[in-house]
């Protein structure tokens, strides 16, 4: 698979939760390639930001050549990217990483907080029997929830208890019984640590996405490394890049 960098353009976008936005990008040749779990690495204007923002990708129209991100303002350069308007062009380079790889059984798919995105493209293209369990911090937060529900069973856990279970999702993967083979997931690590233990315990397979900053998005720079239980070939020590061999892994590679 080749990794593009190319002129993008805006397509739309509209803000969709506080400081959450959510744009479409006409990126044809990304859009063809792009599976779930990837991600594409975006470069602000004007020079003063060098490094590109990673942010994952939500949706995929390879017919309408585009790609959909999510994303939430973290800092200066998120800030720029969400005053740009329908029309206006920037460089991006991708798709990057590592994505899921979906089997044919029982599914569990699970996102938290700003880790949500990434898992929609994915429970769209599952087509098996599949529960989603997403995590947030109230339910005034409950962001692309109503298009998840359009597609699967949805529970949901939330901070404050404000909606569904008041707790983390493996709280409400208790609460509501679910039961699956596979677990996918992407979130903060605490939530990817307990699902990992989880999926240890009931003898499940988990693929988890790892969140973390990265600066050159193709492993060059080993700046996003995360510790593994095998070695890695190109640094031959127990390290792996999250940009390059993940973002999604196996949870029993990864030392949390």
């Amino acid at each position: 698979m080749s990794i593009l960098k190319e002129t993008a353009k805006v397509v739309c976008q509209k803000e969709i939760s506080t400081d959450i936005f959510d744009m479409t990008i006409s990126f044809p040749g990304g859009a063809k390639e792009a599976k779930p779990g990837q991600f594409v690495a975006i470069y602000c204007k004007g020079g003063e930001r060098l490094l590109p923002r990673p942010i994952s990708i939500c949706g995929i129209d390879k017919e309408a050549g585009t790609l959909r991100i999510v994303y939430r303002i973290a800092g200066a350069g998120t800030r720029e990217i969400s005053t740009w308007k329908e029309g206006d062009t920037f460089e991006i380079m991708g798709p990057l990483g590592n994505g899921f790889t979906p089997k044919e059984n029982k599914a569990i798919i699970i996102g938290g907080g700003i880790g949500v995105p990434p898992m929609l493209e994915l429970a769209k293209q599952m087509d098996c029997e599949k529960t989603v369990v997403l995590g947030y911090r109230n339910a005034d937060s409950t962001f692309l929830k109503d298009e998840f529900e359009a597609i699967a069973d949805v529970k949901i856990a939330t901070d404050d208890g404000s909606e569904g279970v008041h707790g983390t999702v493996v709280d409400a993967i208790r609460e509501y019984a679910v039961e699956g083979d596979t677990i996918y997931a992407c979130g903060p690590m605490p939530m990817l640590k307990a699902l990992a233990a989880y999926a240890d315990e009931h003898g499940m397979e988990a693929q988890i996405s790892l969140e973390e900053r990265m600066a050159c998005g193709i492993g060059a720079c080993l700046g996003c490394i995360t510790k593994s239980k095998t070695k890695d070939h190109h640094t031959n020590v127990n390290n792996k890049r999250i940009c390059k061999e993940g973002p999604v892994f196996d949870a029993k590679e990864v030392m949390f």
